[in-house]
């Protein structure tokens, strides 16, 4: 069983448990083993900007850091899927705001929108060109939509 662990350090009220099913479930979709370990924390602006500043070396805060330890890859059909630690993934619900207002989701839906980003993150998924963008934005939207259709 995947063990997702969801800390809400913020003390943001939010659907955790919600979170944790979602993460479970998007390890499934991306053909991730089935014990491999995934850790999502809730943060609050000042922790998230010293993250930012320290492991990316940009000002201030963001809404995504993941943070991947053993850099597992989905496994195509028929291959054996690797256990292992995925990776952290930390949200700062305070950032979300005006991201939020132009999107028009809930906090819940805008944490789920970023678990799923972070999550394609650490498994090595990226934007920083075009090809990359359309590829990971394109998977991503679709395990939304299939999650909210759920």
């Amino acid at each position: 069983m995947t063990q997702v662990v969801v800390s809400n350090e913020a003390d943001v009220p939010c659907n955790e448990q919600e979170l944790a099913l979602l993460a479970s479930w998007l390890l499934d979709q991306l053909r991730l083993h089935p014990e491999c370990e995934l850790g999502i924390t809730l943060v609050d602006l000042d922790r998230m900007t010293g993250l930012h500043e320290d492991w990316m070396q940009e000002p201030g805060a963001t809404d995504v850091l993941s943070f991947p330890i053993d850099e597992l890859r989905s496994a195509d059909p028929g291959v054996e899927l690797e256990p292992g630690v995925l990776g952290d993934i930390v949200l700062c619900p305070a950032f979300l705001g005006p991201q939020m207002e132009q999107s028009g989701r809930t906090l819940d839906q805008e944490l789920a929108f970023l678990v799923v980003h972070g999550t394609l993150h650490l498994i090595g998924y990226d934007h920083m060109d075009e090809t990359e963008l359309l590829a990971m934005f394109g998977l991503q939207d679709r395990l939304l939509e299939d999650w909210w259709a759920r």
